[in-house]
């Protein structure tokens, strides 16, 4: 199994090392900004182990309708970013609740984006190519994971072990599966991407769960200027900060 995991494409050390780009949020197009509303600019709570948690009142589906799904979402994104020494993963740090918000929202229902014919295989500078969209390519391929699960090894998904999981997932990756309307590799990018995105985001959006995803990165968050260290000419560490930092008090 230890071999697996080090062989797997899915690995943390390869995530975490590609992944650098979505430190802090997507860049162009991607999920940020399409899940913004008054409420998530107030209020903390306190969790058990006295660090302020954020976003507790955001974890209620807003997409999925069937728990079973997000179960299998959560098992799905957890093997993508998994928890390790580094640090959470994804499960901990909210990343299936972003999703889930993030697919009943403009993101998921493509707003204000081309959705016109034809659809044919594009070049990798084009995105998908299918009339579907996002939540239902979410929809197809978490089907799709369950089905090929009970056929592979006549169980559910959230019931194999991670290596068995991570099989799964692979013939995704490798499109070797057959998905009604889309590709299962172009289900599997939407996925992965996801999961960076949930994982780094700025914790307004419903995960970064306490901000660990950055301290992980050791990235600052959302600081309005450094003017006061840019001339400095050793690395200076900083807390990272949020940007409900950022909101003054009415």
């Amino acid at each position: 199994m230890a071999e697996n995991e080090e062989r797997s494409t899915m690995s943390r050390r390869r995530f975490l090392k590609n992944s650098s780009y979505v430190a802090g949020g997507a860049i162009g197009g991607g999920f940020l900004g399409t899940f913004l509303g008054r409420d998530l600019l107030r209020g903390t709570q306190q969790n058990s182990n006295g660090e302020n948690s954020v976003n507790d009142f955001n974890r209620a589906l807003m997409h999925f309708t069937r728990q079973s799904d997000f179960e299998l979402l959560s098992a799905a994104v957890e093997r993508i970013f998994p928890a390790d020494d580094n640090g959470p993963g994804a499960i901990e740090l909210g990343v299936p609740f972003f999703i889930d918000h993030q697919l009943a929202g403009s993101y998921g229902h493509n707003d204000r984006e081309y959705m016109q014919g034809p659809f044919y295989p594009g070049s990798d500078f084009q995105g998908y190519q299918t009339r579907l969209k996002r939540h239902e390519v979410f929809d197809v391929g978490i089907k799709g994971i369950e089905e090929e699960s009970r056929k592979e090894f006549d169980s559910s998904f959230t019931g194999l072990e991670g290596d068995q999981q991570d099989q799964i997932l692979q013939k995704f990756q490798d499109n070797d599966v057959a998905l009604k309307g889309v590709t299962s590799s172009t289900f599997f990018e939407l996925l992965r991407s996801a999961t960076l995105e949930g994982a780094y985001s700025d914790p307004l959006y419903g995960g970064n769960g306490n901000m660990k995803g950055w301290l992980m990165k050791e990235f600052p968050g959302s600081y309005m200027s450094y003017i006061e260290e840019i001339e400095e000419e050793e690395f200076i560490n900083k807390e990272p900060q949020p940007l409900r930092a950022h909101i003054v008090s009415e």
